[in-house]
């Protein structure tokens, strides 16, 4: 028996993959859906605080560079400017799903990511109505993947060659394989390394990858004064980088026991590099050398008492711990004394040890060179049929719904690229 043929095979059914199937499917395309996991968009499901941070209007997709990070940082523009926050924002609105902005654009929906994870299943069973269909084989293991390509071509891609993907369900064949299984990050949803090792098996070069919106991690001898700060959260202003790489954040700050998180923290972590520092600003809002030096002249508090006016007290307390020119009243203090404590708490240099790894990482960084793909299909240039979308390229996201966003692009994109190659018709622009 020959083995059953589709349209289009995608791999991995997360936000991307399951995007692209009910795209793809409602322009009239058999498609079938692989995961090795028995529950679809586990991502979606535990993003946002349960809540799914689905897209972020503050996108501007004439200059992705400002939100997004990768070697080719113009790569994703054409995707992005197809399909914009606004498109996603009308099927929500259309399946009647509710949402809500939280801050900064980052719109999530009212009750839960499973009204997310619904509307995706319900636009696969759309795929139907148009002629399409979205079969799903969950769980199920891809074992290899080749390419057959046809003894003579002919002009017409879609007759070049099929792939053959043997799957612990058995064989299938198809014209066109999109690759959507995600990045390295949180393995213990599901997360593999399947995409990145098809990639190379078909040539295309990768970017280096690692954990990105990630907690940073500190030595534990030198963290130990702030170990006890765990939990402790406040607004702080963040950078790392020199001159033109130099990168600023201004979002809350976490700590942990090992490090520190929080927005602030993931954010800078995906443009922190090994070795170098990060500085934080802990009361971005106040002049703290000027308040301190006008609290000098008419208070007699404790140092500590002027400093918990802007900082949490935990952290007040601990900050005047570690010199005892601090641990007096403001009046008594030198100038020199407050204005070294001045600009330790606006600029407090830290050099992180490492990162909390892809077990905690949001996404990961770098992937599928964009270089090797059509910035309009996200097909391979040299080999027909492969298709990559989502986390698996080297395109990143900041927090805030960018990533999601670049799922559902990448993914429309692609669908369209599949329905225009199954009619032998040129792609939109």
């Amino acid at each position: 028996m020959p083995p059953p043929r589709f349209d289009a095979v995608i791999l991995g059914a997360g936000a991307a993959g399951l995007f692209c199937a009910a795209q793809a499917g409602q322009r009239g395309l058999r498609v079938l859906l692989i995961d090795h996991s028995e529950r679809v968009a586990e991502k979606v499901r535990v993003s946002g605080g349960g809540r799914a941070n689905f897209t972020n209007r503050d996108l501007d997709p004439a200059a992705p560079h400002k939100h997004f990070i990768s070697a080719n940082p113009h790569f994703c523009r054409s995707a992005l400017a197809r399909f914009t926050p606004q498109h996603f924002i009308a099927l929500l609105d259309r399946h009647g799903v509710p949402w809500h902005e939280k801050h900064k654009g980052q719109l999530f929906c009212d009750r839960s990511a499973e009204d997310l994870i619904a509307l995706l299943l319900a636009e696969c069973a759309a795929a139907t109505a148009h002629g399409g269909l979205v079969e799903r084989w969950q769980p199920c293991r891809v074992q290899s993947v080749r390419f057959q390509a046809k003894e003579a071509a002919s002009a017409d891609a879609a007759s070049a060659g099929s792939y053959l993907i043997d799957s612990d369900r058995g064989p299938i064949e198809a014209p066109a394989l999109v690759i959507a299984t995600g990045g390295l990050s949180i393995p213990k949803i599901g997360a593999s390394s399947l995409g990145l090792d098809i990639a190379r098996q078909f040539g295309l070069k990768i970017i280096d990858t690692r954990p990105g919106l990630v907690p940073l991690t500190f030595d534990g001898a030198a963290w130990a004064p702030y170990a006890q700060l765990a939990g402790l959260a406040l607004p702080v202003r963040i950078g790392t980088g020199e001159k033109k790489q130099h990168v600023t954040f201004h979002e809350d700050l976490l700590f942990t026991h090992r490090g520190l998180s929080g927005p602030a923290v993931l954010q800078i972590s995906s443009y922190w590099r090994p070795g170098t520092p990060i500085v934080i600003d802990l009361a971005p809002e106040v002049d703290v050398a000027a308040e301190l030096l006008a609290a000098k002249a008419r208070s007699r508090k404790l140092i500590v008492n002027e400093l918990a006016q802007w900082l949490p007290q935990r952290l007040a307390e601990a900050w005047v711990a570690q010199d005892a020119a601090w641990q007096r009243p403001v009046n008594e203090a030198s100038d020199k004394a407050l204005l070294q404590l001045a600009e330790q708490l606006q600029r407090w240099p830290l050099t992180p040890t490492g990162t909390e790894g892809y077990k905690k990482a949001e996404v990961t960084l770098g992937g599928v060179d964009t270089r090797a793909l059509s910035s309009q299909t996200l097909e391979a240039r040299q080999q027909p049929g492969l298709y990559f979308i989502g986390e698996v390229v080297d395109v990143t996201g900041w927090l805030g719904g960018y990533n999601f966003q670049w799922a559902w692009a990448s993914a429309a994109a692609c669908a369209e690229a599949l329905a225009a190659r199954h009619t032998g018709t040129p792609a939109t622009p």
